[in-house]
């Protein structure tokens, strides 16, 4: 569980930003390819202590591949539907 107040910060942007990505079409190898890159900006820019970061990416990955995560209400009442 995140604790620290920017590394919570940092979850919840990036989580917003993979599902908002998610929605405009892109797909878990592209969602890796941007958590990489905003981890290693972190990671660059020294904006956060290196374990901090790592806790993050935890986190962030395990978020990325929790597929329920990016089920939208749009997409459950159309499965519903089908289903009927």
């Amino acid at each position: 569980m995140l604790q620290d107040t920017l590394t919570i910060r940092n979850y919840q942007k990036l989580t917003d930003s993979l599902v908002e990505m998610w929605e405009r079409g892109y797909r878990t190898d592209e969602l890796r390819l941007f958590l990489d890159g905003y981890l290693a900006a972190l990671r660059t820019t020294n904006a956060m202590e290196v374990h901090l970061i790592h806790r993050l990416e935890q986190e962030a990955t395990r978020f990325l591949y929790d597929a329920s995560n990016f089920n939208t209400p749009y997409n459950s009442n159309l499965q519903t539907e089908r289903e009927m």
